[in-house]
Order: C-alpha cells, then sequence, then structure tokens
C-alpha cells in the first residue's frame, strides 16, 4: 500500500506516536521518544570542539556536517527522529570498583563485555520501522545505531529522554547512563515530545574529579585525545607516555565518569541476556589475555565489539596495563613471551612496560 497525503491527513498521529512507543518497549527498548531530526542548534558549539582539535585522530567526525545537523540530508525525506533506550550494565559482571582496584585484572568498559549491541538494535529499529508501515502503509525509514554522522545524544535530548551531563553523556534521572541510544528516522509528521530542558548536574563534579586522564576539559567538553576510551579503542598509534600511569588496567574503554555519577544509583541492570559477560572478561587476568595469539583473540572475541580494534591495538593496550600492574616474575614474563611475536607498535609499550618492573628488553 503506498502512504498518499491524504492518507497521512486520516490518521490519528497522537495515537500512532503511542503506539510506536509501546511497540519500541515490546520489542525490549526501555523507553523511545519523538523529536525533530534537525541539531542545527548544536553545530556551532560542535564545530568549536572539533576546532581544538579535541576530536584526536577521528577524522570522520568532521565529515558530512550537513548530513550531521539535518536528518532530510542524511536521509531524504525524514521529518522525524525516533530515539530509543536499551539499557546495557549485566547483571553478573564482576564488582566495578574491584575490579579497578586489583591492578592483575583487565578492566573492560561494562557495554563490551557481551554481544556488540549494533546488529542487534538495529535489527529491533528496522523492525519497527516494518511495524508501522504495517499500521501506516509504505513509509519512509531508517534505523541508526552509530552508523553514520548521527548527533544521537542531542537527538535524544531534544526529544526529552535527558540531558548531557558534564561527562557530555546522555542522563535520565531515573535511568542513569548506562545505555545504548538508537534512532529510527520517519518522514511520517508525528507529534514530538518536549525537550529535556532541566540540567540536573548542578555543582556535581564527580565525572570531572575521578577522570583518571583529566579529559573532561569543561562542563560537557571532552577533550579524547586525554580520554582513555578513546585511546584504547579509536587511537592506533602509540599512546603518549604520559597517559600511561594513569589508565591503569583500563584495557577496552573506561567507566569512571559513569561509575562515580549520583545519577547511576537509579540505574537498572540489562534485562538483555546478550549483555552478560562473555570469556570471564570482566574478571580476567592481564597475563592470560596477553597470551592469546590472533586466532584466539578473534574466536573469543567473536560477536563482540572489542573485535573492532584487532589484536595489535589489544596488545598494545595490555602491555600499557601489565605496565603498570604489580612488578612479579609472572607479569615480566608475560611480556617477554608477548615482545618475541610484537610488531613495532606493541614491542615499544611492552618495552617501557619493562622498564616500569625495572628491566629492559636485553635483561
Amino acid at each position: 500500500m503506498t502512504r498518499t497525503t491524504d492518507r497521512i491527513q486520516t490518521l490519528d498521529l497522537t495515537d500512532l506516536a503511542r503506539r510506536i512507543k509501546d511497540e519500541a518497549l515490546r520489542l525490549g527498548f526501555q523507553a523511545a521518544h519523538i523529536g525533530m531530526a534537525d541539531t542545527e542548534s548544536h553545530r556551532a558549539d560542535y564545530e568549536a570542539w572539533l576546532a581544538t582539535g579535541h576530536h584526536g585522530t577521528m577524522d570522520w567526525m568532521t565529515r558530512n556536517m550537513d548530513k550531521r545537523f539535518d536528518g532530510a540530508e542524511l536521509h531524504p525525506g525524514t521529518l522525524r527522529a525516533i530515539s530509543v533506550r536499551l539499557d546495557y550494565l549485566p547483571v553478573n559482571a564482576a564488582d566495578m570498583e574491584a575490579t579497578l582496584e586489583d591492578p592483575s585484572i583487565g578492566y573492560v568498559s561494562r557495554y563490551a563485555l557481551g554481544r556488540d549491541y549494533h546488529k542487534l538494535m538495529r535489527k529491533r529499529l528496522t523492525q519497527l520501522g516494518r511495524t508501522i508501515g504495517d499500521w501506516v502503509g509504505e513509509h519512509n525509514f531508517r534505523a541508526f545505531v552509530d552508523s553514520a554522522p548521527v548527533m544521537e545524544r542531542q537527538l535524544a535530548e531534544q526529544s526529552g529522554m535527558g540531558w548531557r551531563g558534564k561527562h557530555s553523556l546522555l542522563l535520565n534521572p531515573k535511568a542513569g547512563s548506562w545505555f545504548f541510544l538508537g534512532e529510527l528516522f520517519t518522514d511520517l509528521p508525528l507529534p514530538v515530545d518536549p525537550p529535556f530542558e532541566t540540567d540536573h548536574c548542578g555543582s556535581c563534579t564527580s565525572c570531572q574529579t575521578v577522570c583518571p586522564t583529566d579529559a573532561i576539559v569543561a562542563d560537557g567538553v571532552v577533550d579524547a585525545r586525554r580520554c582513555i576510551s578513546y585511546l584504547t579503542i579509536e587511537h592506533a598509534g602509540p599512546i603518549p607516555e604520559h597517559l600511561r600511569k594513569p589508565m591503569g588496567n583500563r584495557i577496552y574503554g573506561c567507566d569512571d565518569c559513569q561509575l562515580y555519577c549520583p545519577f547511576n544509583r537509579f540505574s537498572e541492570t540489562t534485562r538483555e541476556a546478550d549483555f552478560e559477560p562473555r570469556q570471564a572478561l570482566d574478571h580476567m587476568p592481564l597475563t592470560t589475555l596477553i597470551d592469546w595469539n590472533e586466532a584466539e583473540f578473534l574466536s573469543k572475541t567473536e560477536g563482540s565489539a572489542i573485535r573492532r580494534i584487532g589484536h595489535e591495538q589489544w596488545q598494545r593496550n595490555l602491555a600499557v596495563a601489565l605496565g603498570n600492574a604489580p612488578t612479579t616474575n609472572e607479569v615480566v614474563e608475560a611480556l617477554r613471551r608477548a615482545r618475541t611475536r610484537a610488531g613495532d607498535l606493541v614491542r615499544e609499550h611492552i618495552d617501557w612496560a619493562l622498564a616500569q618492573h625495572g628491566y629492559s628488553e636485553k635483561s
């Protein structure tokens, strides 16, 4: 069935919006909000952030600027952005603070312990779009989950899902920030939800204070070049030496700004069994992890977001963490074993790590 302008005029769009939100919940999302797909009002702040170089080596963030701020440029015909929330904090993961306080264990960001969320969310968003089509006839839609230049936090904020905290992440007063965001762009002229206009952070600076590398340089402004998540995931080259010690045992991402945020006292754990830890990555010894060869790494991270960084960056991150671990024969020997099969990038980090334990590559 082809939807026409006349057909739109016969729809009860308010009721349709309610049905869409109900269907999103049925599909497993924890919330759905509808907003405008235009984020032009955020362009100036974004361009100022780029001008300072805070994006580091993420050159893709400088491209497709018109598409980034206008949903209709990104997906022709788009009138609304339906933002959805999916909680991801695992139920059975090892205690975060205890893991960070044990320098012999690798810390993996909570979102990456289980299945990669991208395909799961995109599949559900696409199903939501198809279900809407069953109700109203053909409509033009497209699902996004980190797959295009979409200002997801700004869209979610505009649709009333929360506010952007001082750590730049979206915060919800009843759900904290342990959640993924996704979007369904549509050409349906749905009624929009009022924006979330109240910033509840107030005078709290917990996220800024606890950041190990002082990456939150102003309220809502993160210098990616100092951020451990950027350094361990997005950055492919050598990690600056002055940031290696503050990284501690964080080998993939960093959660400190969320872990110590007061609003995450209200967070609920995920309902998704697929987000539970795989391969015991919530409490795995660093010496075990660095012994994985590339084939083991690819096998053990199959279906995980960790796989995207590749074995070399994984080894680089582990070398830094082992440099920060207590000096033991096991740690030194693990580093030496890894060095025998390492390329230049990893070898340089292993040599730094050995030096932290009083050894040189010739020892």
